[in-house]
């Protein structure tokens, strides 16, 4: 065997085992084989610059693309750490997040709706427990953003709903074409949680929801 088979050989096993090291241990290893590859190299048939310069600029690439997940991955760390700070401060508030509850407490209950767009039409029908609509508040020309709405617990039939837990949909159209918008609800933040998934806010009977779904604070 030539020793330029000897180190095509052994390009080949170092390359396999390299996949598992850092790249500062591939680089170590893919100078050594290249000085290897120099010194035995056939003085009738040398390597290829091109080759050699391709060779080196991927290894270079290697190296800048490790550092730039490394700098990503602080700066993931950082965010979330500043989001779960900036949560604790909710915690005792109540806020307005993407959910299409709505808990009526003393003849009130609070709901929203987010508009991707000015409409010319808003309507929210009250929904209860067994899937009925009770009621229909026509809220009329909107501007785009955030529109509350205050019901009053008191039905389509003139009754006054009992306190408890309703779902709510949401009609929108501009110019007779229907907006998709977004159902806000409203819910006390008990506590805050931070993970792999981001910061979530625990809502108590209405469950967790992450940091970005909350539209307002209250």
């Amino acid at each position: 065997m030539s020793a330029i088979d000897a180190v095509s050989g052994t390009s080949a096993a170092t390359a396999a085992s390299a996949t598992l090291g850092t790249s500062s241990e591939q680089q170590d290893r893919f100078l050594k084989l290249l000085v290897t590859q120099l010194k035995n190299q056939d003085p009738l048939n040398p390597m290829d610059n091109a080759e050699m310069t391709s060779q080196m600029a991927q290894m270079s690439q290697l190296q800048g693309i490790e550092k730039l997940n490394a700098t990503l991955e602080a700066l993931a760390g950082s965010l979330n750490a500043n989001q779960a700070l900036q949560a604790a401060a909710l915690v005792g508030h109540d806020v307005m997040a993407s959910g299409n509850q709505i808990q009526l407490a003393g003849g009130k209950a609070l709901a929203g709706v987010d508009l991707p767009q000015a409409v010319d039409s808003l309507k929210v029908s009250i929904i209860d427990g067994s899937g009925k609509v009770i009621d229909t508040v026509d809220l009329g020309a909107q501007p785009q953003g955030v529109v509350q709405l205050l019901w009053d617990g008191t039905t389509d039939s003139g009754a006054t709903a009992v306190d408890g837990s309703y779902t709510f949909s949401v009609s929108a159209a501009a110019k007779d074409v229907q907006v998709i918008a977004d159902p806000l609800m409203v819910g006390h933040v008990f506590g805050v949680s931070s993970g792999k998934n981001g910061t979530t806010l625990d809502m108590g009977t209405l469950g967790k929801v992450s940091l970005a779904q909350v539209k307002q604070f209250l």
